[in-house]
């Protein structure tokens, strides 16, 4: 099947189900974050073999801090997360592998905070006390229009290379036609409240940071996948890859997104 379409039909499935279970949050959005987290946990596995990463340990992290954020907030979530060091250390311990320690329980580690971490502060968002529904679907969306657009863009007309060595796709064109796009998407997905809740200048200041940061998330992945010599970490999304393929934007996004919610003195 062509790439192309192939990656249309993932979204013409995939984007209505996650907002779907945005908009209902509670344990329904916990089971979707857990069951990607698992998935990109295994995608982990598979990709960093060579590091010696500790599965039952960074399954273990991630689903605890996973519960930490949906129990507990913040403060859990980072609990939650701690635990992989001590799971890590006790795991490599107990194991036959040969792996250096510093290998195997940095990778363990890294695999836990990338995707425990991201996906745990989707769920933070959604449980912010104000506009939570809004601000998340805001930032997914705002998420999904840049990349969109930035691939869109960079097929079209992408000339200039962004970054050449870590993802020679990706150009400055495409970057350009992202960032219209997320600014737009969070612009106009929070118009409606800018009388008591985000103003129109923080609505376009959480698009920049959003696509800032997604950008980020999409070249640290293609870093770890260029260092680990593989071009996709799955392909259980067609065209776009496996899941981590497909939320790497996204587990850099969702934290930074949080703060500056915060940081704008909303809770």
């Amino acid at each position: 099947m062509n790439n192309f379409i192939s990656r249309l039909l993932v979204t013409a499935v995939g984007l209505p189900l996650v907002l779907g279970f945005l908009w209902l949050g509670g344990w329904w959005l916990f089971v979707l974050v857990a069951v990607a987290a698992f998935v990109g946990v295994h995608e982990f596995l598979t990709t960093a073999r060579p590091l010696r990463p500790l599965a039952a340990a960074v399954y273990g992290g991630v689903l605890l801090a996973l519960v930490g954020a949906r129990s507990g907030g913040v403060a859990w979530l980072l609990a939650g997360f701690l635990t992989t060091f001590a799971l890590g250390f006790v795991f490599h311990a107990l194991s036959s592998t040969r792996a250096p320690t510093t290998a195997a329980v940095g990778s363990t580690v890294l695999g836990s905070a990338w995707i425990g971490l991201g996906l745990g502060f989707v769920l933070l968002l959604r449980q912010m006390h104000t506009e939570g529904r809004l601000i998340a679907i805001t930032v997914v969306l705002s998420v999904f229009a840049a990349d969109s657009l930035a691939y869109l863009t960079g097929r079209s007309a992408g000339r200039h290379k962004l970054a050449p060595r870590l993802s020679p796709k990706k150009t400055w064109e495409g970057l350009a036609g992202g960032v219209v796009a997320g600014v737009f998407a969070s612009f106009i997905a929070l118009y409606d409240t800018r009388e008591h809740y985000l103003t129109v200048w923080e609505a376009i200041v959480l698009g920049l940071v959003v696509v800032t940061a997604a950008l980020v998330g999409d070249l640290f992945e293609s870093a770890l996948k260029r260092d680990l010599e593989v071009k996709d970490t799955g392909r259980l999304l067609g065209g776009h890859g496996g899941v981590l393929d497909r939320v790497d934007a996204l587990l850099f996004a969702a934290p930074a997104a949080y703060f500056l919610v915060l940081a704008f003195g909303y809770s």
